[in-house]
């Protein structure tokens, strides 16, 4: 009998330019898991969380927040890109298409579009993929990139160093059509009276007043997802050898505060918001661990008119996560996450008035 040693996951040396990854499993929504993300996230758009109200503004049903779209088809991609990573550096042009809707199942597939080694750190590079997952109709819900740190397996091993472009990928926001019949304004209510388009300012910044401490509860939570990676559950790899790691604990799975942080401004920004359109770029800035608070602000960048939608506009904002520290009896401010973010919002003089 043999004993036989795994090896999980792609170390640095393992990627080619141009491979494609279609990655195992998939994942069908379901309600638990979509009940549970919106309930831990505070998401307070009533579009996920009221099916009367969604039925109205014309959906199937409920759709999933854009936030938990990510972190599931994120999570698919963990073991053949990220198994092996020590972090998440950038997200960059993650666009939404199709709704998803409880029962739907969101596959993932992803190209390898650059390797690079780091100058700084030997056993460690880069890695930039592109990522396009569809649900079973073959509309694409989410495409995006990143980039991700991983480590290597052999130091001297020989690495596919390079770039290629990424392909171009055809994807817009689904949006139900408006209806001047609906009778809206009897469900405004719902949603929060300050949050329409046109109570928006360029150059305000809201400061969101809940936060929202993760436990090791996060370990259940990115198991919920599939994501597999490591570095977020198992401690006696990180206790073997804690300076290769990140704080040397256990980092909370990147797409928790990203979740949590689209939650926390949610009464604020997205109350009234028909959906996200496209995340520039986003990053990581600081790493989260359990028993850390997440808090959250949004800067309005610009608000413009949305094309061929009158009842609508569009909405660009920075938000940023941050935690605080405490050090001598001093309170520090850590800034954790930065997304830019550009979504759309209901106008109050289509939705609100009789």
């Amino acid at each position: 009998m043999a004993l036989i040693r795994k090896k999980t996951g792609n170390f640095l040396e393992d990627f080619r330019l141009g491979q494609l990854f279609r990655h195992k499993g998939g994942r069908t929504v379901t309600e638990g898991l979509t009940a549970h993300f919106t309930d831990f996230s505070f998401t307070a758009n009533p579009l996920h969380r009221n099916l009367r109200y969604a039925q109205r503004y014309g959906y199937e049903g409920m759709p999933i927040p854009p936030g938990l779209v990510m972190a599931v088809a994120f999570s698919q991609t963990v073991e053949d890109i990220s198994e092996n990573a020590r972090a998440n550096l950038e997200y960059i042009d993650m666009r939404f298409g199709a709704t998803v809707y409880v029962g739907d199942t969101i596959e993932t597939e992803t190209t390898v579009l650059g390797v690079r080694s780091s100058s700084s750190r030997p056993e460690l590079g880069v890695v930039h993929v592109q990522s396009i997952a569809r649900k079973q109709t073959g509309q694409i819900v989410l495409a995006y990139q990143r980039k991700v740190q991983v480590f290597r397996h052999e130091p001297d091993a020989r690495l596919d160093e390079g770039e290629v472009p990424a392909a171009p990928v055809d994807v817009e926001l689904e949006l139900p059509g408006y209806d001047p019949n609906a009778g809206y304004a009897e469900l405004a209510h719902l949603s929060n009276a300050d949050t329409y388009f046109e109570d928006f300012r360029p150059g305000d910044t809201i400061e969101h007043s809940r936060g929202r401490v993760v436990t090791d509860e996060h370990i259940f939570l990115t198991g919920m997802l599939d994501n597999t990676s490591q570095v977020h559950c198992n401690q006696t790899m990180i206790d073997r050898d804690p300076g290769r790691y990140l704080g040397g604990k256990l980092v909370v799975y990147g797409g928790i505060p990203f979740t949590l942080c689209l939650g926390l401004s949610s009464p604020d920004i997205s109350d009234n918001s028909l959906g996200d359109v496209v995340y520039r770029t986003g990053r990581h800035t600081a790493p989260i661990f359990s028993g850390d608070t997440v808090f959250a602000s949004t800067e309005i960048r610009g608000v413009r008119d949305l094309s061929r939608r009158p009842d609508l506009g569009l909405l660009e904002v920075t938000l940023r996560g941050h935690k605080f520290e405490r050090s001598g009896g001093d309170e520090k401010r850590v800034q954790i996450f930065e997304l830019e973010r550009e979504l759309t919002v209901k106008r109050r003089s289509h939705y609100a008035k009789s």
